[in-house]
C-alpha cells in the first residue's frame, strides 16, 4: 500500500446557513499527482482552505503521515510542510517579486536587516524555472499571467511536501503552462505530493495519477486515472450527461445583415494600430491571439477604459463620442474584465448591490433613497438565471465560490440592458457545467439583439463558441476566420506570425 501522506475524515463545514462540505473524505499518498474534481460551489477550495489552515473545519479530522493534526493557521500548515497556491491572485501588488516570494520567510526573521542582494539573487534562481521575470519588478506592473506564475514561485520557495494547486493555468499561455507541467513532474519525482484542481480534463489526464469528485459539498468517489475517462469524470462532477458543451452556431442564413458595432481605424499609439472589424446581428464574434498580443487593450480601447489616439466606433451606424467607461455604458456598451477579483466584483457588497452597481438610476426614486426591494427582485431574476449558487442575495460576493462570482459578474453587464457586451476570458475558472449554462445565455443573448464580443485564451471556447474569429498579434488584427476555416491550426498561425489570413484558409 502506498504511503499516506495526508487523511481527511469525515470533514464539514457551515458558513451561517451556507453547508459548504458536508462529512467528505480525501487521501494523498507520497509523490502523487490528485486531481481534485468538481463544479463551482462543489467544496474544493474549502477543503483546501481547510487543509491550509485558511479556515476551520466544523468537524472532522486531518491527519498528516498517520499524525491527528489541527491546522489553526496558514504558519502552522506551512510547517508541516503544506503550501497552497490560490486560485485568486493573492500578492502585496506594492512589493517586489522578490519580496513577495519570500515574505513568510521575511516575517520569520530576527534580524532587522535585509540582504536584498541575496533575496533577489535566490528569488531569481527559482523564478528562472518557471518564466523569465525580472524579481526586482513590483507586482502591480506585472500582468495577470506573470502575478499567477509569481504566486506559484512563492509556493516553491517554501520546500513543501504537499502542494496545493488550484486553478494554476487558468491565467497562463501555452509555453507557461508546459514549463508548469515540467516542474510538477520533477516535483513528484522527488517525493512531493500535489492536490491539483483543475476543469481542464487534458491536464488531469496527461498529469494526474488519481482523481477525486466533489458534488454539492459532499464526497463522490476516487478512481485511478487509467480506470476512468473524461466523460466518467464529468458525467460524476455533474450528476447529469453533458451531450452538448457548445450550443448550435448560426447557419449563413442566420446571421443578419444589420450590423451592430463598427471599430474603424481604432489605435492606441501603443498596444494596437489600426483596428477594423465589424459585429452582424446574432452572431458571437471571438477575438484569439496570444497573452500579450494586445486583446485586451483593443477592448479597453473601445469601451473607453483605454485612451485613443484615432479611430472610430458606430452603434447600428450612428458614431458614438466615448471618451470614458461611463460614456460607453451610457451609449450601451459593456466590458466584462479578465481580472474578476480586481474588476469585476466587489467583493465585499452583497450579490444585489453588485448586480444593480451600473445602473442604480433604475432603482432610485427622486427623493435619492434606494428601492432595495426591486434591488433585490432583479438581483434574484439574474441568479435564477445564471444558475448562482448562493444562500440569498443579501449575501456578500465573496462568500460565493470563483464560478459564481463570475457569474455575478456578468449579471451586473446585462442589469443595464446593452446593446453590446466585451466579454474577457468569461469562463476562466468556471466548471464545465456551469460553462455550459453560460455559453448557452451568451447564445440567447446574441438571437435575442444584443452583440456578443468574446476574448478568450481556450482554443476549445473560441473555436466552439463563435461564428467568426479575429486574430490579434502583436496589437493588429492578423486574419479573419469564418465557421468553414476555422481550425486551432488556423488560429495559431495567424497568432505566431507564419500565416497570413490567406494561408490560414489554405491551412484549413
Amino acid at each position: 500500500m502506498a504511503e499516506r501522506v495526508l487523511s481527511i475524515h469525515g470533514v464539514s463545514k457551515q458558513f451561517g446557513a451556507i453547508q459548504a462540505l458536508t462529512n467528505v473524505d480525501f487521501t494523498l499518498e507520497k509523490g502523487e499527482v490528485h486531481a481534485l474534481c468538481g463544479e463551482n460551489g462543489a467544496g474544493k477550495s474549502t477543503l483546501m482552505n481547510i487543509i491550509a489552515g485558511v479556515v476551520q473545519p466544523t468537524e472532522g479530522e486531518i491527519r498528516v503521515d498517520g499524525r491527528a493534526v489541527r491546522i489553526s493557521s496558514p504558519a502552522a500548515a506551512q510547517m508541516l510542510g503544506i503550501g497552497l497556491v490560490h486560485q485568486e491572485i493573492a500578492l502585496c501588488p506594492d512589493a517586489t517579486v522578490a519580496e513577495n516570494m519570500f515574505m513568510a520567510a521575511t516575517n520569520r526573521r530576527r534580524s532587522p536587516f535585509m540582504n536584498y542582494r541575496a533575496l533577489e539573487r535566490d528569488a531569481q534562481a527559482v523564478m528562472n524555472r518557471l518564466a523569465a521575470i525580472d524579481v526586482r519588478r513590483k507586482v502591480a506592473d506585472l500582468p495577470i499571467s506573470s502575478q499567477q506564475l509569481v504566486e506559484i514561485a512563492k509556493a516553491l520557495t517554501l520546500d513543501c511536501r504537499v502542494l496545493i494547486l488550484d486553478e494554476p493555468t487558468a491565467a497562463l499561455t501555452e509555453t507557461e503552462a508546459q514549463q508548469l507541467f515540467s516542474i510538477i513532474r520533477d516535483l513528484k519525482a522527488n517525493d512531493i505530493s500535489i492536490i491539483y484542481i483543475s476543469h481542464r480534463m487534458a491536464e488531469i489526464f496527461s498529469l494526474c495519477d488519481r482523481v477525486t469528485v466533489f458534488r454539492d459539498g459532499r464526497y463522490v468517489c476516487t478512481d485511478r486515472i487509467a480506470d476512468v475517462s473524461p466523460d466518467d469524470v464529468v458525467r460524476r462532477m455533474v450528476g447529469r450527461e453533458i451531450t452538448q458543451l457548445y450550443p448550435d452556431k448560426l447557419g449563413p442564413v442566420d446571421v443578419g445583415a444589420e450590423t451592430i458595432l463598427e471599430v474603424d481605424g481604432l489605435s492606441d499609439g501603443e498596444r494596437f494600430h489600426d483596428v477594423c472589424f465589424d459585429l452582424r446581428k446574432g452572431e458571437i464574434l471571438g477575438i484569439g491571439g496570444l497573452i500579450g498580443s494586445g486583446r485586451t487593450e483593443i477592448a479597453e480601447g473601445i469601451c473607453g477604459l483605454r485612451s485613443r489616439t484615432a479611430g472610430a466606433i458606430r452603434l447600428h451606424g450612428k458614431q458614438q463620442a466615448i471618451g470614458t467607461y461611463a460614456d460607453a455604458v451610457k451609449a450601451g456598451i459593456v466590458y466584462l474584465s479578465e481580472d474578476r477579483k480586481g474588476s469585476g466584483v466587489f467583493l465585499e457588497m452583497s450579490i444585489a448591490q453588485n448586480i444593480s452597481v451600473l445602473n442604480l438610476k433604475a432603482f432610485t426614486n427622486r427623493a435619492g433613497l434606494l428601492n432595495g426591494r426591486a434591488e433585490a427582485a432583479l438581483a434574484e431574476d439574474f441568479a435564477r438565471r445564471l444558475g448562482v449558487r448562493m444562500g440569498g442575495v443579501e449575501a456578500p460576493v465573496k462568500s460565493l465560490s470563483g464560478g459564481n462570482q463570475q457569474k455575478v459578474a456578468i449579471a451586473k453587464q446585462l442589469a443595464v440592458r446593452p446593446k453590446v457586451i466585451l466579454m474577457d476570458e468569461p469562463t476562466r475558472g468556471i466548471d464545465v457545467g456551469a460553462k455550459t449554462e453560460i455559453h448557452r445565455l451568451l447564445r440567447e443573448l446574441a438571437r435575442s439583439g444584443i452583440g456578443i464580443v468574446v476574448i478568450s485564451s481556450e482554443m476549445p471556447e473560441l473555436l466552439g463558441l463563435c461564428d467568426r474569429v479575429l486574430v490579434v498579434r502583436e496589437g493588429r488584427i492578423a486574419g479573419e476566420l469564418s465557421a468553414d476555416n476555422m481550425t486551432e491550426e488556423a488560429v495559431i498561425r495567424l497568432a505566431s506570425g507564419i500565416g497570413t489570413a490567406r494561408t490560414a484558409d489554405h491551412a484549413a
